[in-house]
Order: structure tokens, then C-alpha cells, then sequence
């Protein structure tokens, strides 16, 4: 697969540029996709989330598939899910809600069963600092509520954390509003 135009993004507080593959960019992540990129070890197959580049000074890896599975310099495999949140709302939107959809089968898939997962809440940089932080720990505690209360998922599996505006997926300067950023990161915490 040639991969076109890509996405590619520095988020702050991780350790290098994040590639967004054009098919991520361009619709809702189905639940199969989702499973595959918060899967272990799992290297996914075209269209399947994000990957992180190497760190400055690291060796060059070998070729990789042209969009890997996705996982984050923390080591643990995760998705980034563009959640549909008004500017300055932790209000799910009806498009936040097809997402959360494919995310909730995701999650009830036996392939992901016996797992811990952090649901990141981010905001755009409009505001101030602190009220993005209190705003993000909204956003990531909606989504699990969703979760909880549409598919059954065990809250216990579920940790939600604020983000802010730390980790923008589009580096933007302060009081820009930029829908990309206001997203939830999901991270497989493992068993």
C-alpha cells in the first residue's frame, strides 16, 4: 500500500512524531481495527491505526508495513480515536457516539478480554491550562461512563485521565481551536 499524504503530528510529553495513516484520518476506526491496534504484539495490517517514528539518534528499523499497529513510545499499544466533543464541552456528540460504538464492540471482543484499559481525555489549546485539564478528565470520564453503561464494561477495567492540552496531535498555539486535538487516546494497560 503507498501511503499518500500522512498525517504526522509531534506529541508533546511522548518521545517522537506520530504517523496517522490517510485511512485513519479519514473515517471512524471500525471495532476490528480498534482490537488490532490495542491488541499486544500485534502488527495489524493496512489501515490499522498509528505508529511512532524513532527516537533522535536511534538505529533505523528495518522496512515496516505501511501502517503498523498502533502503539505509543510508553510501549503499550493504543489507539487515538477522534471523539467528536464540542469546543469547550465534555457532551458526547451523535458522531462522538459512532465512535464509542466501534470502541465499546472493541472492548467486549474475547481477543482483548483480561485486559486493563486508560481511556486519555485531550482538549484543543483554547483556555486556560488548568480548566483543559479539568475539562479533559470530563471528556475521558463521559466516554467511560458510555462504555460502562451502553456495553456492560466492567468499570474496574477502566481508568480515565485529563490530559489536557499536554500531547496535541496537531501542534497548534494557545486559544486555537482545533477539532483533532479534542480526542481520547485508549491504552491497553495489559491483564
Amino acid at each position: 500500500m503507498r501511503l499518500g499524504p500522512l498525517l504526522t503530528a509531534v506529541v508533546l510529553g511522548l518521545s517522537g512524531p506520530i504517523f496517522v495513516s490517510s485511512a485513519f484520518a479519514q473515517g471512524i476506526m471500525t471495532s476490528e481495527q480498534i482490537v488490532n491496534g490495542l491488541r499486544p504484539g500485534d502488527t495489524g495490517g493496512p489501515g490499522r491505526g498509528i505508529r511512532v517514528a524513532p527516537q533522535a539518534g536511534a538505529p533505523a528499523p528495518a522496512a515496516a508495513p505501511a501502517a503498523a499497529a498502533t502503539t505509543v513510545a510508553r510501549k503499550a499499544p493504543a489507539v487515538d480515536l477522534h471523539v467528536n466533543f464540542l469546543s469547550g464541552s465534555a457532551d458526547l456528540t451523535p458522531a462522538a457516539a459512532k465512535v464509542l460504538d466501534q470502541l465499546g464492540s472493541a472492548l467486549k471482543d474475547s481477543r482483548l478480554a483480561g485486559n486493563k484499559f486508560r481511556i486519555e481525555g485531550h482538549t484543543d489549546t483554547v483556555g486556560t491550562p488548568e480548566s483543559n485539564k479539568a475539562l479533559s478528565e470530563k471528556r475521558a470520564a463521559a466516554v467511560s461512563e458510555y462504555l460502562v453503561t451502553k456495553f456492560g464494561i466492567d468499570r474496574a477495567i477502566l481508568t480515565t485521565i485529563g490530559m489536557g492540552q499536554d500531547g496535541l496531535l496537531v501542534a497548534t498555539p494557545a486559544q486555537t481551536p482545533e477539532a483533532r486535538n479534542r480526542r481520547v487516546t485508549v491504552v491497553n494497560l495489559g491483564a
